[in-house]
């Protein structure tokens, strides 16, 4: 037998302990990360599922830290004051949540400024937090890692842009491949003396040296990371007036891009940050930052451009994560959690998925997990009113941490637990969402909520299949098979439900029982 190592002989990072004990680990306690930036400073608590954990705390102060770095080398003074009363305040909260130990990670302005290590001493002083610096290529790899949390076996380029510097990382079957860091950051780029041809010129170059360095193919998938894209990215949701504004898997083309640079150059900055809901020195920085982007496109010309939440913070949960987990779907377990957490019946999910996959014979794997999510989250909102049900759970598949959906799957599955409390979806006011699915995914969705409906109708137990239902599209024959056991469960509610769901699919309704199925 081999001898196992002593755990409090292991490295195990800036974490300092083992966040994910054993393969089987799918619960998680709370975890606090402070990213200390040159920008801006957070503090992300997680919480809950392993494998996409929830935000239970997420707080950002603007501070500026690496402001005016490049001429003086040293942290803005005044950003350096704002940035240690975030920490204190931080700490303060994480005491007050009983959490652990914050971890708390620090990128380019503290690792680049003559007095980093005298900011990092006086934080450590203050607060008792240790400030882990970390290099460029580094940060380009946690937040490559982040991505990975979000779509595991992804594949293309991920940039990070930060205050003062702006990273690239390849992606290929789900690993981290090259990386190489910049100073293409929007602090760093405010600094350039010359006005904006300066920059520009600055900005292509430093960009074909990039392009070299990675050796990178065109036509890859972008994946974007970072305050100053996830702005853009807002603003290009404004400019198109697209209507569920989730900023994660928001997906843009190189065109669409072109006209949001010159939509910002054309509009009024404080009447866009107000619509758009960005901070003042965030938008500051957004027109330098899509300079940046653009050019990235020129260079690199991807074929699509994703935006991702999750960057150098998630990656660090990413990092100690067993293979094992890193491979399960996100938006499964994190269904999974919540019908653990708030269903009435915990495990009957997997026995309502198990009843309605019949009507689906031709999904392939990515519709069937977006079925099975459905199943998962189709009783987590029973406490909500009667009267608010279907739009609360149409609001919290849309809107909710669930990684790994696209925009349209995240409306495919709110409209069909809409389904799965109303008849009729018809007059709501998330109707301009449904406009995102085609006729077909619309009827999808209402067959898949009905079936789901009426399954709630025969709940047992978690572990017992109370029928199965058999659909014949060529006949349109819908035939419902229960068992004796069932068979009190089938009263006049159940029925009405099995006659709308054979409505739906346009089929004649048949009910049988037997013994046992």
């Amino acid at each position: 037998m081999t001898q196992q190592p002593d755990p409090d002989t292991i490295d195990w990072g800036p974490f300092g302990r083992p966040l994910f004990d054993g393969d089987a680990a799918r619960g998680l306690s709370r975890v606090g990360v402070i990213d200390v930036g040159s920008n801006s400073v957070r503090l992300v608590v997680f919480d809950g599922a392993a494998r996409s954990p929830a935000y239970f705390y997420n707080e950002k102060i603007m501070c500026g830290l690496g402001a005016g770095l490049s001429q003086t080398g040293h942290l803005n003074s005044e950003g350096r004051k704002r940035a240690l009363s975030a920490i204190r305040r931080f700490a303060a909260l994480a005491e007050g949540m009983s959490i652990p130990p914050l971890t708390a990670v620090a990128t380019a302005a503290v690792r680049e400024a003559s007095d980093g290590q005298e900011f990092r001493d006086e934080v450590l002083r203050e607060t008792g937090i240790k400030l882990w610096v970390i290099d460029g290529k580094e940060e380009a790899r946690l937040s490559a890692q982040g991505v990975l949390l979000g779509w595991p076996g992804s594949y293309g380029l991920v940039c990070d842009i930060g205050g003062s510097s702006m990273e690239l990382a390849d992606l290929a079957d789900g690993r981290v491949g090259q990386r190489v860091t910049s100073a293409l950051g929007p602090l760093k780029l405010r600094e350039i003396k010359g006005g904006k041809k300066a920059v520009k010129a600055y900005v292509r170059e430093t960009m074909a040296q990039l392009h070299a360095d990675m050796g990178h193919e065109t036509g890859m998938r972008l994946f974007l990371v970072g305050g100053s894209w996830r702005a853009i990215a807002r603003i290009d949701m404004e400019r198109r007036n697209y209507p569920l504004t989730v900023l994660h898997e928001y997906r843009m083309s190189s065109r669409r891009i072109s006209k949001t640079a010159e939509y910002i150059r054309t509009s009024d900055l404080q009447d866009l940050r107000a619509r758009c809901n960005i901070s003042d020195s965030r938008m500051s920085l957004v027109p330098l930052a899509s300079i940046v982007l653009q050019e990235l496109m020129r260079t690199f010309k991807p074929k699509d451009v994703a935006v991702s939440s999750y960057g150098i913070r998630e990656g660090m949960l990413y990092e100690q994560m067993p293979r094992e987990l890193r491979e399960r779907d996100p938006l499964v377990e994190a269904c999974r959690f919540a019908e653990a957490k708030d269903a009435r019946l915990p495990g009957f999910g997997r026995v309502l998925y198990d009843f309605v996959k019949p009507l689906f014979p031709r999904a392939n794997w990515q519709r069937k997990r977006i079925i099975k999510a459905a199943c998962l989250l189709h009783d987590v909102s029973w406490r909500a009113h009667p009267d608010y049900r279907a739009e609360v759970t149409f609001d919290n598949a849309t809107r909710a941490n669930l990684g790994g959906l696209k925009h349209y799957e995240r409306v495919l599955l709110g409209l069909a637990l809409m389904n799965r409390y109303t008849n009729k979806p018809d007059g709501s006011r998330y109707e301009a969402l449904f406009a995102m699915l085609n006729p077909d995914q619309i009827k999808e969705a209402e067959v898949l909520g009905k079936a789901m409906r009426l399954g709630a109708m025969l709940w047992l137990n978690a572990d017992e299949q109370p029928g199965t239902l058999q659909w014949s599209a060529r006949h349109r024959t819908l035939t419902l098979t229960l068992t004796e056991h069932a068979r009190p469960l089938y009263g006049e509610v159940a029925e009405s439900r099995f006659a709308a769901l054979a409505g739906a699919l346009d089929a004649t309704g048949t009910v049988k029982f037997r013994k046992t199925l």
